[in-house]
């Protein structure tokens, strides 16, 4: 099980790499990525055969190639998804399949797409059966079955249950298995994901009604997937699951599959957030102090456009200071962290439900950097343009070398594509 990190108040450097160097060079808000620590979690789930990176969490294409290079397969949730793991180098057809199709519908793009590069797709509705049995007859499918339950973080990251919608209702496999050979298509993996953030115990519950709906698929089965859904430490107290437990009681199963099969099932996993949350981190700059009645606030130039998880889960994220004079033992005081949107929840310090609270950092001046850590999942990845703002600058760090993996979006990228009726835009004029 790895070991919970230390987080301090302050720091200076990134994977070994100054602070205000990065910001210097790159500018702020920006992402950077420390891929050792990306290399480090795909290294604690060696023992399953097969690592499957939701790319979900962290879709830059260097990260996609990162992780390729290191063994690891890719799920994708939407055609353009399938479109970067193939430009980050992952082949189209294999065994076990490089590319899995993940989603609860088809849209137009991303059926025929699948259809056309013969990407395995994980179905989690019987429709999807239907439309891919008419187009693509005799392929392989996996199902993803909701078995009734589900768990997470938040009641929007909680996948799973009665409310859900994802996944094919687990009294609903028999239906599908007709469907299935109706269309001409071999189920031939299991698929169960329940929510992101759960605890050993909910996860191992997973494991159970995964032997459940796999006895029901029958004997054509070759795979079975854990999903994702593995914690992450975000503060002080909390801890990680016991990999080694949490292995165990999947093998246990899949072993029970072999038997009863008589033949090897390839066991996966599907992190997204584990692989990359740790290894994230938001540089800002304080642009302004304010003190509202007892209140002091540190006014950043990144907002909820460029990291929304604490406007939509209250997620907690680790803060430090970068002192400009390398002063590491100024006395804290407790504030709030903000952005310059133009929305009341424009605040990084804040709990589920809206309510705003306050963090204890160093004391700290105009001009200074902020660091927010544990930002590499779902950080980048659901960035938007709010207050035409443009998307954040991008940085990998790997073996002491800085690389700007993608540019900060410019004016011109930002209005691209938009046209007043009867005007060419200027970026139109551009790009004859």
């Amino acid at each position: 099980m790895p070991t919970p990190p230390r987080f301090f108040t302050s720091r200076t450097e990134i994977a070994g790499i100054l602070v205000a160097e990065l910001a210097r060079q790159f500018g702020t808000p920006t992402f950077v990525y420390d891929a050792a620590v990306i290399l480090e979690r795909i290294g604690d789930l060696a023992a399953f055969d097969q690592v499957r990176y939701a790319q979900k969490a962290c879709s830059n294409l260097a990260i996609l190639d990162l992780v390729r290079r290191h063994g690891v397969l890719v799920d994708a949730v939407s055609a353009a998804e399938i479109r970067r793991a193939i430009a980050a180098g992952y082949s189209a057809q294999g065994d076990p399949p490089p590319i899995v199709y993940t989603a609860d519908v088809f849209d137009a793009e991303s059926l025929e797409l699948c259809v056309e590069q013969d990407i395995h797709v994980n179905c989690g509705s019987a429709d999807m059966i239907d439309q891919l049995g008419s187009r693509a007859p005799g392929r392989e499918i996996t199902l993803r079955i909701n078995p009734g339950f589900g768990h997470g973080h938040s009641r929007k990251t909680n996948t799973g249950g009665r409310r859900s919608k994802h996944g094919i209702w687990r009294q609903q496999i028999a239906e599908c298995v007709e469907r299935a050979e109706r269309c001409r298509l071999e189920i031939t993996g299991a698929h169960m994901h329940i929510g992101s953030g759960t605890d050993l115990e909910h996860l191992s519950r997973v494991c159970g009604a995964m032997e459940k709906a796999a006895a029901k698929l029958g004997p054509g089965l070759k795979s079975i997937s854990a999903g994702g859904g593995l914690p992450v430490v975000y503060r002080p107290g909390e801890d990680y699951v016991d990999l080694d437990a949490y292995y165990a009681l999947w093998n246990a199963t899949r072993k029970r599959l072999e038997e009863k099969f008589g033949h090897a099932v390839r066991l996966e996993i599907e992190p997204g957030r584990y692989l990359v949350a740790e290894s994230g981190y938001l540089v800002t700059e304080i642009r302004a102090i304010k003190r509202q009645a007892d209140n002091t606030f540190y006014l950043v130039d990144a907002g909820f456009n460029n990291l929304a998880r604490p406007v939509l889960y209250g997620a907690y994220h680790p803060m430090s200071i970068v002192p400009e004079d390398g002063d590491m033992r100024r006395p804290e005081q407790e504030v709030i962290v903000g952005g310059p949107l133009c929305e009341s929840g424009d605040i990084f310090t804040q709990k589920k439900g809206g309510f705003v609270t306050t963090r204890l950092l160093p004391e700290a001046k105009v001009g200074e950097l902020l660091v927010i850590e544990c930002a590499g999942a779902y950080g980048s990845v659901m960035g938007s343009n709010y207050n035409s703002k443009p998307l954040a600058a991008e940085v990998l760090i790997q073996d002491g070398q800085v690389h700007l993996i993608r540019r900060r979006q410019t004016f011109e990228d930002l209005v691209r594509g938009e046209i007043i009726p009867g005007q060419s835009t200027r970026t139109e004029h551009q790009d004859q």
